[in-house]
């Protein structure tokens, strides 16, 4: 079986590691039901489109009003 990683595969692959390691941070800063919460709120705006613009008044997902 060939093991070789595609390019896809292997960004893929760094992109994980950077989740993984905002994870652990996120859990040594301010725990597990934190960490779990980020992570699933990221996954419903992503799901719901929300990731990658500006909402309505300028303000984006997690972000805080000036």
């Amino acid at each position: 079986m060939d093991q070789t990683l595609t390019a896809e595969d292997e960004s893929k692959d760094l992109y994980f590691e950077k989740v993984g390691t905002i994870a652990e941070e996120m859990i040594a800063a301010h725990g597990k039901d934190f960490a779990m919460g980020v992570l699933v709120l990221a996954a419903r705006w992503i799901a719901e489109g929300k990731l990658g613009q500006e909402k309505a008044g300028g303000v984006r997902p997690g972000s805080r009003p000036s």
